[in-house]
């Protein structure tokens, strides 16, 4: 199937702001940014971060230049959409969400991982997914389509942690129409190729990374990549009950819609 199958196929949980499942959209009806839905339609979404355990790395993806939305940048392993109506059950209750067990996210996360990088159903169970907290943030996709874009993301995306004990363990045969490239990459490199100006990446992975994952001076706590053990093994940094809120970096304002900043409980951006 193409881009644009799937972007018509697919069903995705349509959200309310506090993450009440209350429709479904396709995703094509809801990444389009409109005079009339300025951010398109809110739905659920989640990003899988893998690392090998024995070094550290973090698994990277390029989408693929023939992606309709975000083409070419560089994201975490791998980022979709829990979806309506699949044989195993992906959508989730409140309460799945307060205990953290949060299973049909989980099914998604495995589903796509075979379906984008091609690694088997069953090298990645779901008890070895660890369910961290949630983000809403928005962006459209002005760096591909320009700043009238009529493509763009407005996600609660749920992040899952994930290790292997090597990065031998497991088979990775990226789908072409999905993936152009993949690399693991320490905490060293990821920011190396941050400050690589001829790079694109995911704003999603960039809110992520900056708030939560690599640790800022002062931080006590330290960040998710810091202690993968503590952070695998542990609830010292899951948070169930917020829902973290994120306007995109100034060059993803605008779109279809001339959507304009919308939240100020956290601001990673100037």
């Amino acid at each position: 199937m193409s881009q644009s199958d799937f972007m018509e196929r697919d069903t995705v949980l349509v959200v309310s702001d506090n993450d009440e499942v209350i429709g479904s959209a396709s995703k094509k009806e809801s990444h389009l940014f409109t005079p009339t839905n300025p951010r398109g339609i809110l739905h659920r979404a989640f990003s899988v971060f893998l690392y090998d355990a024995s070094t550290q790395e973090l698994l990277l993806q390029q989408r693929a230049s023939t992606k309709i939305t975000f083409p070419n940048v560089w994201t975490n392993t791998c980022c979709s959409h829990p979806l309506h109506g699949m044989d195993v059950n992906e959508v989730d209750t409140p309460e799945d969400v307060q205990d953290g067990t949060v299973m049909g996210v989980k099914a998604a996360a495995v589903r796509k991982l075979e379906h984008e990088l091609g690694i088997p159903v069953g090298q990645l169970p779901l008890d070895g997914f660890k369910f961290l907290t949630r983000l809403h943030y928005w962006a459209a996709d002005t760096v591909t389509h320009g700043e009238k874009s009529p493509w763009g993301e407005n996600e609660i995306d749920y992040v899952l942690f994930a290790t292997v004990p090597s990065k031998d363990s497991i088979t990775i045969q990226p789908h072409p129409d999905e993936v152009d490239d993949v690399c693991w990459v320490t905490q060293a490199k990821l920011l190396e190729m941050f400050a690589d100006k001829d790079l694109l990446f995911s704003p999603w992975f960039r809110i992520i990374a900056n708030r939560w994952m690599i640790s800022s001076s002062g931080d006590e706590k330290g960040g998710w990549w810091d202690d993968l053990d503590r952070t695998m093994n542990t609830d010292n940094f899951c948070d169930y009950e917020s829902i973290h809120r994120f306007d995109p970096p100034t060059e993803h304002l605008g779109g279809g819609g001339d959507a304009t900043a919308m939240f100020v409980e956290e601001k990673l951006y100037s």
